[in-house]
């Protein structure tokens, strides 16, 4: 069925292959680049940026190439009071958030579909590696070192329906291949790395700038001493290992992490790798991409982006979802998400539901 489709095209090699694809599919294919700043020129560029102006250029002359219209979308209003500052409030808050994740929530799946369907449009196609199966259900990519399921599992089942990834069932390598071979400027262009709307690659800086500095102290969790000091607990993440300025060494000579963070009265807790250890983390109230599920049931949760996966019981209420892992997990923050794959779906691959991590159980206050 020919359907009507806006390709987002970022710039890199990955959405210039999926709208070419689309187009090759039969369908009636737009692109549309999104313009993400204000001042573009603040963005990361070249081989670790993404959303500038060289990338806007480089996404117009693969539209080109690949004969479809084109255009520019402004929505660096939307991103910045849905991503950036979303971004500042919850490391102000002690959490520690995953702004592309955010960024596919209400960018790409809300704000740039709704404008989609709106302009009579049957679907929004995207370079993510990602596939959906027969059952609608949103399934990991065939290349499991660039699957992005993780990070699409904040899509709703409406959104999904919406969706297109043309690349999920092919290899990096071979979608760079491709690309050569379709002449596509971008085939080499490197991958973009870390967060966008900060230029400089330092996180700190950029959340001291907006957040300020306030002393605090960096205190040992196990006996409560002042270890350290700081000037601005938002600087921080649980997991942490370097960047403490710590000028003493543990007495067993082993490095610290951060364990916790307070950001009612700026503190921050640190000790031994041993304590960032926990099997239960709950979250806030749950999207659902599969059937819902109210009973404890056994599956496979992931708690980052190309981390680990973790065999957990899971069990869903009005409130949220309750994960008891297996086997313990390190240095699990606030924040981040967590997503739990479908238990019956066929090969295991598929988006159950997601949620944002509230907190987290060490595995000695749980009794293990």
């Amino acid at each position: 069925m020919k359907l009507r489709v806006l390709a987002a095209m970022s710039g890199g090699v990955d959405s210039a292959v999926a709208a070419a694809r689309a187009v090759e599919a039969g369908h009636d294919v737009t692109g549309v680049h999104l313009a993400l700043s204000k001042n573009p020129q603040t963005y990361r560029t070249g081989a670790r940026g993404c959303c500038t102006i060289e990338d806007s250029r480089d996404a117009r002359r693969a539209a080109d190439v690949i004969g479809i219209p084109f255009y520019v979308w402004d929505m660096a209003e939307r991103f910045h009071e849905d991503v950036v500052e979303d971004f500042y409030a919850e490391y102000a808050a002690g959490r520690t958030p995953n702004p592309c994740l955010r960024c596919n929530e209400k960018i790409k799946f809300a704000a740039v579909l709704d404008r989609a369907v709106a302009l009579g449009f049957d679907a929004v196609a995207t370079g993510h590696y990602a596939r959906k199966g027969d059952d609608g259900l949103l399934r990991r990519a065939v290349d499991p070192g660039k699957d992005q399921s993780y990070v699409l599992a904040v899509l709703t089942p409406q959104q999904l329906a919406h969706s297109m990834f043309p690349l999920g069932d092919t290899p990096k390598g071979e979608v760079r291949i491709e690309a050569e071979e379709r002449g596509l400027a971008v085939a080499r262009k490197p991958d973009s790395h870390d967060i966008c709307f900060i230029a400089d690659g330092d996180t700190s800086g950029f959340l001291k700038n907006r957040l300020g500095s306030q002393d605090g102290d960096i205190v040992d969790a196990a006996t409560g001493e002042v270890l350290g000091n700081h000037d601005g607990a938002h600087q921080f993440t649980v997991g942490q290992r370097h960047g403490l300025g710590l000028k003493r060494p543990a007495a067993d000579g082993r490095p610290r992490y951060v364990l916790s963070i307070t950001p009612v009265d700026n503190r921050v807790e640190v000790g031994p790798r041993e304590a960032l250890r926990i099997d239960r983390i709950r979250t806030g109230a749950p999207v659902w991409l599969g059937p819902e599920r109210t009973d404890a049931f056994e599956c496979e949760v992931q708690l980052r982006a190309h981390g680990e996966v973790y065999p957990a019981t899971v069990t869903a209420d009005a409130g949220g979802l309750t994960a008891k892992l297996h086997k313990p997990a390190y240095g699990v923050a606030a924040g981040q998400a967590l997503v739990v794959y479908d238990p019956d779906a066929s090969d295991g691959d598929a988006v159950l539901c997601s949620g944002t991590i509230d907190a987290t159980t060490a595995v000695e206050a749980a009794g293990v």
